[in-house]
C-alpha cells in the first residue's frame, strides 16, 4: 500500500456500466442492502465520522475501526479545499504534510485508492463532506465502489458556504440525483442521505424535516430510490422520537411508496461535555432516542467531542457504547407516549405548513430559491448570504426547542401561538442582550445538564 501522491491527472473514470459491475464483484452489501436489513431486524445500524489525508492512515482508520467495533457502515469525511472544488490545494497539502487535511481528499488520490479502501474492510462506505457541487466528487465515489453519499443542494450549501448561489448548489445536486437515477436503473441502488443536521445549533425539528422533504422530493423525482433522512438531536427525549417517527409519515405523504426511507439520528452536535463520564451519558442517551424513534442508523459520537477531532480509539469505545442501545435487555424502556404524540402532531403540523406552498409549484427548483429569497424558507444561523436566517429558535423550560420568532415562515397563528405559550415560562425577552444570554444558555444545555462551566477545555 503506497501513500506516494498519486499523478497530477487522475486515470479516467470508469463508465457508469464498469462501476456497477465493480461494486456486485466486491462481495459485500451496499449501505442501501445494510439499512433494510437493519430495519427489518428491528435494530440500529452504527457509522462513526472519519476522515484523514493520507492514504495508508485512512487505511488503517477503518481497518482498525472494524477490526475494533465492527460498525455496520464506515465513513470517508472528506476535506475542505475537495468540498469547495480546489483539488490543487488538496494536491499541494499532500506534497508538503497530510495532516493538514482535515478529511480525505478523495478525488485527489483518484478513484483506484478509493476501490484499496473499500476492499480493506467487509462495512460499505459512505461519503461525508459537505459541497455545494460535489459532481466530481461523486461521479469518483461511485467509481471507487462506494455505495452512500451525503448532502443536497439545500443543506450542503446554505450551513456551509457564504456566496454560493441557491441556483447553482440545486442544478449541481439534481444532476447527482439524476446519475443516481440512472444507476437505480442498472441495478445498483446508491443510499442518498440527506443533511438535516443544517447548522447543527438549536434546529427547530419541522425546520429539519421541512428541508429533508424539499431534498427527497427533489431526489425522487430524479430517481433516487434509496433516501436516508438524517434529523440531529435536539435534547428534548420526546421530541427527538417524535422527530424521527414522523420520518416515514412525512414520506408516506410526500413520497412515491416505491422509494425505501430511512430515519437517520446524528447524536448531539452541539457544545458536548467535557467530563467523559458525562459525555459517555448523553452518547448511551443519544442511541437511546435512535432505538425509541425507530431510526434504522446512528451516526455516533465520542467522549473526546469537547476538545476537538477524536483518536481512533475515542471513536472505538463510542461505537461500542452506542451498540448497547440494540440489547434486548432494554426492552423494559417506555416513553410518555402521549407526550410524544403531541409532538408529532406538532411537527407533522408545521413541516405541511413550510413545504406544501412550495410543492405546489410548477418547478420545485425555482420555487426553493424564491422562497429562501423572501424568507418562506429559512434555516437558524446560517453562514449564507441566500438564507435571512431572521428564524430565532429558543428551548421551552422543559428543554424543547421551539420557534421565539419564525421569521416570514409561512406558519398558521395557531402554531405561532402555539410556540409563544411553550415559551412564555422562560421568560423569553426582546431585548438583544437578554436573547443572547438566553441562546448562549440554550446552546450549552448539556453543559447546564452536568452542572460543567461553558469555559474552554484544556
Amino acid at each position: 500500500m503506497s501513500d506516494a501522491v498519486p499523478p497530477a491527472v487522475p486515470p479516467e473514470l470508469p463508465t457508469p456500466a464498469e462501476s456497477v459491475a465493480y461494486v456486485r464483484q466486491l462481495g459485500k452489501p451496499t449501505a442501501a442492502e445494510v439499512l433494510h436489513a437493519a430495519r427489518s431486524a428491528g435494530r440500529i445500524a452504527l457509522q462513526p465520522r472519519c476522515g484523514v489525508g493520507s492514504h495508508a492512515q485512512m487505511m488503517t482508520l477503518l481497518r482498525d475501526l472494524e477490526r475494533h467495533a465492527k460498525p455496520d457502515i464506515l465513513t470517508l469525511t472528506i476535506d475542505s479545499h475537495t468540498r469547495l472544488k480546489r483539488f490543487d490545494n488538496a494536491r499541494a497539502a499532500l506534497l508538503r504534510n497530510s495532516a493538514e487535511l482535515n478529511g480525505y481528499p478523495l478525488v485527489t488520490h483518484g478513484w483506484q485508492r478509493g476501490r484499496e479502501l473499500n476492499e480493506a474492510v467487509s462495512a460499505p462506505l459512505e461519503v461525508r463532506h459537505g459541497s455545494p457541487d460535489a459532481r466530481l466528487l461523486f461521479e469518483t465515489s461511485v467509481a471507487s465502489g462506494i455505495t452512500s453519499f451525503e448532502g443536497g443542494g439545500i443543506s450542503y450549501n446554505l450551513p456551509y458556504s457564504k456566496a454560493v448561489p441557491l441556483s447553482e448548489s440545486l442544478s449541481a445536486w439534481r444532476e447527482v440525483d439524476a446519475l443516481c437515477g440512472d444507476l437505480a436503473r442498472r441495478g445498483l441502488v446508491i443510499d442518498r442521505e440527506l443533511f438535516g443536521t443544517l447548522t447543527a445549533v438549536l434546529v427547530p425539528p419541522s425546520i429539519s424535516l421541512a428541508i429533508s422533504v424539499l431534498e427527497a422530493v427533489a431526489a425522487a423525482r430524479e430517481g433516487v430510490r434509496c433516501i436516508s433522512v438524517a434529523y440531529p438531536q435536539g435534547g428534548h427525549f420526546e421530541q427527538d422520537v417524535a422527530a424521527l417517527r414522523a420520518i416515514p409519515a412525512l414520506a408516506a405523504r410526500y413520497l412515491p411508496e416505491d422509494i425505501e426511507v430511512h430515519a437517520v439520528l446524528h447524536e448531539f452536535m452541539g457544545v458536548f461535555p467535557k467530563e467523559r463520564s458525562h459525555a459517555e451519558d448523553l452518547i448511551l442517551y443519544g442511541a437511546l432516542v435512535a432505538r425509541l424513534g425507530g431510526a434504522s442508523k446512528l451516526i455516533t459520537k465520542t467522549y473526546l467531542e469537547a476538545y476537538g477531532i477524536p483518536d481512533t480509539r475515542a471513536n472505538i469505545d463510542g461505537l461500542l457504547l452506542a451498540s448497547r442501545a440494540n440489547s434486548p435487555l432494554l426492552d423494559f424502556i417506555a416513553l410518555d407516549e402521549d407526550r410524544v404524540g403531541r409532538e408529532l402532531e406538532w411537527i407533522l403540523e408545521e413541516v405541511a405548513e413550510i413545504v406544501e406552498p412550495v410543492l405546489a409549484t410548477a418547478c420545485v427548483y425555482k420555487e426553493i430559491e424564491a422562497a429562501f429569497a423572501d424568507g418562506r424558507l429559512d434555516i437558524p444561523f446560517s453562514a449564507s448570504r441566500y438564507a435571512r436566517s431572521e428564524v430565532i429558535p429558543r428551548r421551552a423550560a422543559d428543554g424543547a426547542i421551539r420557534y421565539l420568532d419564525p421569521g416570514a415562515l409561512p406558519f398558521s397563528d395557531r402554531t405561532r401561538r402555539r410556540n409563544e405559550a411553550d415559551l412564555a415560562a422562560t421568560g423569553s425577552g426582546t431585548r438583544i442582550g437578554d436573547m443572547v444570554k438566553g441562546l448562549t444558555s440554550d446552546i450549552n444545555y448539556f453543559l447546564n445538564v452536568f452542572g460543567e462551566s461553558p469555559a474552554a477545555p484544556s
